[in-house]
């Protein structure tokens, strides 16, 4: 059967111009338009497909090279803004020593500091307490160059002779200086020049001096 053909109905196959129309007309429907992708669509597209590449490929050297470089440069920086933000670590100072009973009181202070305040005691002409610190500065001193550590409840006699077998050429100096300490400590004798020059003699030649033998604990 042969259908009679009409100007008012289009041809059932174009040709090449009529296709290009009929396509031109059909790619401005609107739903087409809602299905191209966005820039944004376009973009996201890039990065999934980088991230992709990135951790699924194996690296190459120059590529594990960059990589190695790159996480060295942010340790360097944490590293640097931690110490801007809260300060280089600070080691303990090997004086510092804390609070422990020394002839019979508690004491914190360092050597040093004994023997200052000793010395200002003397200056004023406190006698009695100038003998008592700078006792307990020798042994202070003698436990920090680890020689002889007196023991809580140790009495200054046992911590003098046992610094006596480190200096035996300090041995009667140590006994005067102890005797001295006992005399203003728990005998209430006056001290005086002499005591205090006798017991700062004992510490200055202890300081100059080199111990003979081991470390001894004094109980």
């Amino acid at each position: 059967m042969i259908l009679p053909f009409s100007d008012s109905q289009p041809p059932l196959t174009p040709d090449g111009d009529e296709a290009r129309r009929w396509a031109q007309q059909e790619l401005q429907n609107p739903a087409y338009a809602a299905a191209r992708p966005t820039p944004l669509d376009r973009a996201a597209r890039a990065v999934q497909d980088f991230l992709a590449r990135l951790f699924d490929a194996q690296p190459d050297a120059r590529w594990g090279l960059w990589i190695a470089l790159g996480v060295g440069v942010i340790v360097v920086l944490l590293i640097v803004a931690a110490i801007f933000i809260w300060g280089r670590p600070r080691a303990a100072p090997r004086s510092a020593r804390p609070a422990t009973e020394l002839f019979g009181d508690t004491e914190t202070r360092t050597a040093g500091q004994l023997r200052k305040a000793a010395a200002a005691a003397a200056a004023s002409g406190s006698w009695d307490a100038a003998i008592i610190l700078r006792f307990r500065a020798v042994a202070r001193g003698l436990s920090e160059r680890d020689i002889v550590h007196p023991a809580p409840g140790a009495t200054v006699h046992a911590f003098a002779r046992a610094a006596a077998r480190a200096f035996p050429a300090s041995s009667a100096d140590l006994d005067a200086a102890a005797a001295a300490f006992d005399d203003v400590r728990y005998l209430r004798r006056p001290g005086g020049p002499e005591a205090y020059g006798r017991v700062a003699h004992t510490d200055d030649a202890l300081q100059a001096a080199e111990p003979r033998g081991a470390t001894e604990l004094v109980g």
